[in-house]
């Protein structure tokens, strides 16, 4: 730690507000193992060392393989990913860095086919929370150990 805020402490109701949501989010009824692939994915490029530790430990509790966490970074080449895995895994990286990769219609198309109108929300939101968690952790250094590795 290196003695920046704690963001928990400092603004409690607002913190306690992003958490329900969060919560909300989650249990919106998109398959756990694809939402933990998602935040994994968001917290890699990102760099979040909190998030992916929490994340990988969250998707081996789902049923996540070991394999497919590894290989999550270079998923464009990996064969173990579904295609419904691969348009939320391509719509995510589109969303976190929209800056400059923006949503091309290609990778919408593919996001249309895999995901009803109402799950592509619930999505879309799940890689909003979670590069929020991203730019909270990375801006405050957090880390908590305990999330993840044992």
């Amino acid at each position: 730690m290196t003695g920046r805020i704690n963001p928990y402490a400092a603004s409690p109701n607002l913190l306690k507000a992003w958490m329900s949501f969060s919560d909300q989010v989650a249990a919106s009824g998109l398959e756990k193992p694809l939402l933990e692939l998602v935040k994994i994915r968001a917290s890699q490029i990102n760099g979040c060392a909190n998030c992916l530790n929490m994340h990988t430990f969250e998707a081996r509790q789902a049923g996540e393989t070991e394999q497919r966490i590894a290989v999550l970074p270079a998923w464009h080449e990996a064969p173990c990913y579904t295609d419904r895995e691969r348009a939320a895994l391509a719509w995510t990286e589109h969303m976190t860095l929209v800056a400059s990769k923006r949503a091309p219609q290609s990778v919408y198309d593919s996001l249309a086919t895999q995901f009803t109108s109402e799950e592509q929300v619930k999505l879309t939101m799940a890689i909003i929370i979670i590069n929020g968690w991203n730019r909270l952790a990375v801006g405050f250094d957090l880390f908590a150990p305990e999330l993840g590795w044992k």
